[in-house]
C-alpha cells in the first residue's frame, strides 16, 4: 500500500510540474487541437452534430481524456468550455477545465477518448461553476441511440447532450464523479491573471483571443449562423 501511494505521489507531483511549465502558447496549441477534433467530428460520416442543435447549445464543453493504466487505473484530461449571453447571443472566451482521477486496479491497456457536451439550456450551464462540475444521465439526462435508449425523451428535450467521438450521441453518465474542475494554473497562465470560471465565463472579465475566436467561428458555421 505505502509503494502504491508513492507511485501515486510522484503521478501527481508530475502532473504539477508540468502544467507549471505550461505558456500562453501550449495553451493555445490545446485550443487548436480541440477546434480540430470538433471540426473532424463535424465531418462524421452521420454528419456530426445537427445544425439547428448547435444553434440551439446555451454552452459547450471540448473534453480529451485518457483512460487506462498498468497496475493502477488512471483517467485524466483537458478541455474548455464556453457559454453564449443569453442577451447579447455571443460565446465567452474559453475556460481551462481538467479532469484527474486515479484507482487502483489491474488494469492494461489505454483509451484516448473526446467528448463534445452541450448545454442546451441557461440554467445548465449554471454547472459549470460547481466546485465539482458533474455532467451525465444523473445530472440532467442524455439520449442514447447507440444502444437503445435510457431516457424517453427525444435529444431536443435534453438539458445536456454529450457526444463522443466515433459513438455519437453518448447515453450515460460519461463525465461523473468529481473528475472535472477549473484548471486554475492554465487559466492563470493564460489571462495572466487569477480568474474564477464564473469571471471568464459569465462576468465578461475578459475577451475571446484569436484561437478561442477561431473556435468560435467554427461552431456558428457548423451551426449555419
Amino acid at each position: 500500500m505505502k509503494t502504491k501511494t508513492i507511485i501515486l505521489g510522484l503521478i501527481l507531483s508530475g502532473l504539477a510540474g508540468a502544467a507549471l511549465a505550461l505558456e500562453p502558447a501550449d495553451l493555445d496549441n490545446r485550443i487548436r487541437t480541440l477546434t480540430d477534433k470538433f471540426e473532424s467530428f463535424q465531418h462524421r460520416p452521420d454528419n456530426g452534430i445537427p445544425s439547428d442543435t448547435l444553434r440551439k447549445a446555451q454552452g459547450i464543453v471540448l473534453l480529451d481524456t485518457t483512460k487506462g493504466g498498468l497496475v493502477f487505473g488512471y483517467q485524466g484530461g483537458s478541455g474548455v468550455a464556453m457559454v453564449k449571453d443569453a442577451t447579447l447571443k455571443k460565446w465567452s472566451p474559453v475556460a481551462f477545465l481538467k479532469a484527474n482521477q486515479a484507482s487502483f486496479g489491474l488494469q492494461v491497456g489505454e483509451e484516448q477518448s473526446f467528448y463534445i457536451i452541450l448545454l442546451m439550456t441557461t440554467n445548465s450551464t449554471w454547472k459549470l461553476i460547481d466546485p465539482k462540475i458533474q455532467f451525465g444521465a444523473s445530472a440532467g439526462g442524455t439520449a442514447n441511440e447507440t444502444t437503445g435508449g435510457v431516457d424517453t425523451k427525444s435529444p431536443s428535450d435534453q438539458a445536456v447532450l454529450i457526444y463522443k467521438d466515433h459513438v455519437g450521441l453518448f447515453g450515460g453518465a460519461v463525465v461523473k464523479g468529481g473528475g472535472l474542475s477549473a484548471d486554475a494554473d492554465a487559466n492563470l497562465i493564460y489571462y495572466g491573471q487569477s480568474l474564477s470560471l464564473r469571471d471568464i465565463l459569465f462576468d465578461h472579465k475578459v475577451q475571446p483571443g484569436e484561437t478561442a475566436s477561431r473556435l468560435i467561428s467554427k461552431i456558428h458555421s457548423y451551426a449555419h449562423e
